[in-house]
């Protein structure tokens, strides 16, 4: 069940980079954000419920709330046209819980490639902290583009591999994919700089282009 939950994780972190890309309107994303969000509350509730005396399925199932409330928190958000500095204090507690969750994958789970896997989500959600939490919308491509691939390489292909038995968490699997990320997310930050809007800082310029993307359906 966790594998499944995981897979629409991925779904909804490829349409979010979408929508801070401008691909995806922010009402449409919002809405696919409650889904998910839910799923996300409702899956590891069961979990505990039904495994109250397992140690591990309770850590992994506490994690899941993290991005449970992360989406309802956004899809909220998005449809209700509210400031986002919330979701991204918020971001900023997930970002620094995803350290502790990736140790304990590490050393309490044997679990390296999800150890990695949650430094990766350590890292995306800084960014939402940065973008949302502080307004710095001079990263909102990179953000974007970040968010993308993760829900790929995070949670879509994982998720899908762990769903069909293929899928493999052992050293080698970690290392390729810290690896990836170091390179990929290394090589987006100057081919993403261009573009972005200039010269704002947090709070006191004109509607930035994130604030418009996600919160231009208050004048309809």
């Amino acid at each position: 069940m966790g594998a499944v939950g995981l897979l629409y994780v991925g779904a909804v972190l490829f349409i979010n980079g979408l929508m801070l890309l401008g691909k995806v309107e922010a009402r449409a994303a919002g809405i696919f954000n409650l889904f998910v969000g839910a799923l996300q509350v409702i899956t590891p509730t069961l979990l505990i419920v039904f495994n109250p005396g397992d140690p591990a399925t309770l850590l992994n199932a506490s994690g899941l709330y993290l991005f449970g409330f992360t989406y309802l928190y956004v899809g909220i958000n998005l449809l209700g046209g509210f400031d986002s500095t919330g979701v991204g204090y918020f971001s900023l507690f997930v970002a620094i819980m995803a350290l502790g969750y990736s140790y304990a994958n590490f050393q309490l789970l044997g679990d390296p490639a999800f150890g990695v896997i949650w430094l990766y989500w350590s890292f995306l959600w800084a960014l939402f902290f940065v973008l949302l939490g502080l307004k710095n919308t001079r990263i909102t491509r990179y953000t974007g583009w970040v968010a993308a691939i993760q829900g790929w390489v995070t949670a879509a292909i994982p998720a899908f591999l762990t769903l069909t038995g293929y899928w493999v968490s052992g050293t080698l699997t970690a290392i390729v994919l810290a690896v990836f990320g170091v390179v990929v997310f290394a090589v987006l930050w100057p081919l993403t700089r261009g573009g972005e809007p200039a010269g704002e800082t947090s709070g006191t310029q004109e509607p930035t282009r994130l604030e418009e993307r996600t919160h231009r359906f208050r004048r309809t």
